[in-house]
């Protein structure tokens, strides 16, 4: 054992002498090493991923000396605002891909919305704004407070093409009945920040800002640019089985795509998709509802690799990719984190036909090799340029895909 330990040793210092010859950066991880910042190592990262012959793909920007990205918007500029969520920073960058720091000091920072010049931050208590400067942005001011904390706890916030803003509010435990009525949920509020959910209040009551349940963690949405639906990725719960007291399988439950409408059930935590019966819910047989709950929740629009953790998504109709790609959606899979096989770690299409999705294929592949990851897709977003942007919060790059004209 102590051989192989001398022996091990002796690779690592191998390779990291290796990689400062050939001018890299090299970090050690404990499963190994990633190297980013060397241009032609990035170029043989990149090389490892797959798309189809008509897409090509490059690093835009690296942020990893500021942190790690997560959520994308666009500036009326064109330029892109991307968060750094562990170091509490929101960045723009440049059409160089050139990073500046334009807000620090914030709580977790996750989504964005940009309403004018002004920037709204989904912190992960809450949502501030950082209100537009003759020269950049001033202070945050809070906005909506108040959103609960601990679990699923990061927030993404979208506006609607109505203007209302919709915030995740992710669930506090795998499997579990919440106290917090907010938990798992979807939540809507007006242009000005108060509550606006399904079910509408008189009198002296509070308003609730509760617009959809049943939504263990739903990361991100966006409207179909034809029909206006709102549709939002939703990851399941882990460690389930199709038995009562069964092994765990790794193939439950899987991931949902779901058409999100005001005052829907979306099943969590007693119910999910049934893989056998597209359109129908299944009983989880570990954690019963009520008799029959299941057939009164939303089944998903279409569903994914169980435990590939969706998030980003995006339509396509604004880009300058290929015309065969603009009526179709884009997801990003985020990956596994406890499946023996792992799944995600990529970047896939969702194909639509009649405004409804129909067939999930891979669009951009390889970030997983040989069962070890060296990126995890984030956010996907068509820039003011037409192309594709994703955020990768492992390596902390920004990709741009484009057509590939050769």
């Amino acid at each position: 054992m102590q051989t192989l330990r001398r022996s091990l040793r002796s690779s690592k210092v191998i390779l990291l002498v290796a990689a400062l010859l050939t001018g890299a950066v090299a970090l050690y991880l404990g499963v190994g090493y990633r190297v980013f910042a060397n241009t032609t190592v990035h170029q043989h990262l990149i090389a490892r991923l797959t798309l189809p012959n008509d897409l090509k793909i490059e690093r835009f920007a690296d942020v990893s000396p500021l942190g790690k990205p997560r959520m994308l918007a666009v500036l009326p500029s064109g330029e892109l605002l991307v968060t750094l969520v562990d170091t509490g920073l929101v960045v723009k960058l440049d059409g160089q891909g050139t990073p500046s720091i334009i807000a620090s000091g914030l709580n977790n920072p996750n989504g964005l919305v940009v309403r004018d010049e002004d920037i709204l931050v989904a912190e992960i208590d809450g949502v501030v704004k950082l209100p537009k400067l003759a020269q950049g942005w001033g202070a945050k001011v809070p906005f909506i407070r108040n959103l609960p904390i601990g679990g699923h706890a990061l927030k993404t916030i979208k506006q609607s093409p109505t203007g209302d803003l919709l915030i995740n509010v992710g669930s506090s435990c795998n499997v579990c009945i919440e106290n917090d009525p907010t938990r798992a949920t979807i939540l809507r509020f007006d242009h000005n920040g108060r509550p606006a959910g399904a079910l509408r209040t008189l009198g002296r009551h509070t308003q609730s800002a509760i617009w959809a349940k049943g939504l263990r963690n739903s990361q991100s949405f966006a409207w179909h640019p034809i029909t206006g639906a709102m549709f939002a990725t939703n990851e399941g719960a882990d460690n389930r089985s199709d038995q009562k007291n069964g092994a765990i399988n790794d193939a439950l439950p899987p991931e949902h795509l779901n058409q999100i409408e005001g005052g829907q059930h979306y099943g969590w935590p007693y119910c999910w998709a049934d893989p056998e019966h597209a359109g129908q819910m299944m009983q989880d047989p570990n954690f019963l509802g009520d008799d029959q709950f299941c057939a009164t929740t939303q089944a998903p629009a279409i569903t994914f690799e169980s435990h590939s953790t969706p998030i980003g998504i995006s339509f396509l109709d604004k880009s300058k990719l290929p015309v065969q790609y603009l009526g179709d959606a884009v997801v990003a899979l985020h990956g596994s984190w406890n499946r023996k096989q792992p799944s995600g770690y990529r970047v896939v299409r969702v194909q639509f036909r009649n405004h409804q999705p129909v067939a999930v294929v891979p669009l951009i592949d390889g970030w997983l090799t040989q069962q070890q990851a060296w990126g995890r897709p984030v956010d996907v977003i068509v820039g003011h340029d037409g192309m594709l942007y994703i955020s990768d919060d492992l390596n902390g790059w920004i990709y741009k895909v484009s057509p590939n004209s050769r």
